[in-house]
């Protein structure tokens, strides 16, 4: 068993470039490890208020918040856990509909310490319609681009995964976690 106690890796980017899925084949991956994980799945979609293009700082305050309450309680119960999104993720939409909030930046420069690995994400097609998500390019654009400038504002590192090599990108953030990508065997007769 690996030892990672407090272990939070959050899979940030704009929407429609894979988070979600990586999540869940990290997740595997780590089970597999024998660490107790749980996903912190994403928020905006069960968000009362207007998402997207049509959101506002309402809206994105309870996205961010609710992330935050998420990750407290899963990480309370786990010994690891995997956010498809970080709060960077939610103040990016939210600087985007309502502009800078300098009264919560504190916040968000220190919430962002609390994560163990940041993997950025790259945005490698257009967003595809699911029901929710926003399909227009523009605005998937800006949205990355805004994360990247929130990214260098709060002095954060993301580790960034290649775009050409989406079927090693679990193990990209593996390799910097310094974990395995497979249990060890076991030596049944010695």
């Amino acid at each position: 068993m690996v030892n990672v106690p407090g272990m939070k890796i959050a899979f940030i980017g704009t929407h429609g470039v894979g988070k979600t899925t990586l999540c869940y084949q990290l997740a595997a991956v780590l089970k597999r490890l024998d660490i107790g994980v749980d996903l912190v799945k994403e928020v905006a979609r069960g968000c009362p208020l207007p998402i997207n293009r049509e959101t506002n700082a309402a809206a994105q305050n309870w996205i961010l918040h609710t992330q935050v309450s998420r990750e407290i309680e899963l990480a309370a119960r786990n010994d690891a856990i995997v956010c498809d999104r970080a709060v960077v993720d939610n103040y990016a939409y939210m600087v985007h509909a309502a502009g800078h909030r300098p009264e919560i930046e504190p916040f968000i420069r220190h919430w962002m310490s609390t994560y163990t690995l940041l993997v950025k994400v790259p945005v490698v097609a257009p967003p595809s319609f699911d029901g929710t998500r926003d399909t227009s390019v523009d605005f998937q654009l800006a949205i990355d681009s805004l994360i990247d400038e929130l990214c260098r504002d709060f002095g954060l590192a993301p580790l960034h995964l290649p775009p050409a090599a989406r079927d090693r990108w679990v193990e990209e953030v593996l390799k910097a976690m310094d974990l395995p990508s497979r249990p060890p065997q076991m030596d049944l007769f010695s």
